[in-house]
């Protein structure tokens, strides 16, 4: 841990987040699934979509931008597909809605596919993926905004850096979860090198001016990983999210059309019954013998252990539960503003 951190309590961190999204106008349980969703993330050292957006998030309801009260509704449905409206909500608030349903409907009917129009930032997609999981089924989140990403071969900002997260089941092993951005690295690390003050690798953002920079204070634009890979999936998640609800995000900002940078996100959340195709319990077995083939493979030069998707995050997460979370300087001097702010006592050590 940097000399500049501090270390706070899982616990303590989720009840003052808690404590400020009821204070912005949230519902107490909302504000609990809010807290939650932003906690777990920095648990499992994704510091990118932990706390650091707290700030980010009470400007964005104080301008209008986030709803704190959503009126989410349904506005179609079939046996395994849903469109819900989520009516500028907090993200987490309507995607856990959103995946319970797709659940359920694959139970019924093997699978559930729902699409989200309207959300605001949801946070680490594998949240979602993973709620399919531990039901023993297959999770799948994508997500798309209005552009932050340079095309490939592109200066200038053309499409979003989607993430998809996908979790399965094992047996032994915990869930496989993959969850990754599109760009080289995800927007709010550089959010995170603000916070800590550092400057960011190359290759991973361009300034304004479509120019590379490692300044993460004057970094604008994001890159895509794999030049035309990243940005050719960026794209077509485009068309599966807000292209199905006629609600475009990339093309009006294409185009010039007023309001079109508006924080807003389109979003599809899936569920796959397992079940439906094969036995579960075998499934599982198969997982953990492809976890433990991978781990036994002979390992390139300087590698002391081959990790698979998800296991990085879940060490950190039982070393960050057992040590608490580290909050780096720019973090912790914007969560005390907001507690001066909103009069709140900070948590033990801030």
């Amino acid at each position: 841990m940097a000399t500049d951190e501090i270390r706070v309590s899982t616990a303590a961190l989720q009840e003052f987040t808690k404590a400020v999204f009821i204070r912005t106008g949230m519902p107490s349980e909302d504000a609990a699934l809010e807290a939650e969703v932003l906690v777990w993330a920095n648990l499992r050292g994704v510091d990118s979509h932990g706390v650091l957006r707290i700030p980010w998030y009470v400007e964005m309801i104080e301008t209008g931008v986030m709803n704190p009260r959503p009126k989410i509704q349904v506005v179609k449905e079939t046996p395994a597909t849903l469109l819900i409206d989520g009516d500028h909500a907090l993200g987490p608030v309507v995607t856990t809605v959103a995946m319970d349903r797709v659940i359920r409907k694959a139970r019924e009917v093997g699978l559930g596919w729902a699409v989200i129009r309207n959300t605001t930032h949801q946070g680490a997609m594998a949240y979602y993926a993973l709620m399919a999981a531990r039901q023993g089924m297959a999770g799948i989140a994508i997500v798309c905004s209005p552009p932050n990403m340079a095309p490939h071969g592109a200066r200038a900002a053309g499409v979003h850096n989607s993430p998809i997260s996908i979790a399965v089941p094992a047996r032994r092993h915990r869930p496989l979860v993959l969850d990754m951005a599109t760009s080289v690295a995800a927007g709010g690390k550089l959010r995170l090198a603000v916070d800590k003050n550092v400057p960011l690798p190359p290759g991973w953002a361009l300034d304004k001016d479509g120019n590379p920079t490692t300044d993460a204070k004057r970094a604008a634009i994001l890159v895509p990983f794999g030049g035309p890979k990243g940005s050719g999936l960026a794209m077509m998640f485009e068309t599966l999210t807000s292209l199905v609800v006629d609600n475009p995000l990339l093309e009006p900002a294409l185009f010039g059309e007023p309001g079109a940078s508006r924080h807003r996100q389109n979003s599809v959340v899936a569920a796959i019954d397992i079940a439906t195709f094969t036995d579960v319990d075998r499934y599982r077995d198969h997982v953990d013998r492809l976890v433990d083939g991978l781990k036994a493979l002979p390992r390139a030069d300087g590698v002391s252990e081959i990790l698979v998707p998800g296991e990085p995050e879940d060490r950190c997460a039982e070393e960050r539960g057992r040590d608490g979370i580290p909050l780096p300087e720019g973090t912790v001097r914007n969560l005390r503003a907001v507690a001066e702010r909103f009069r709140l006592p900070l948590p033990p050590g801030l």
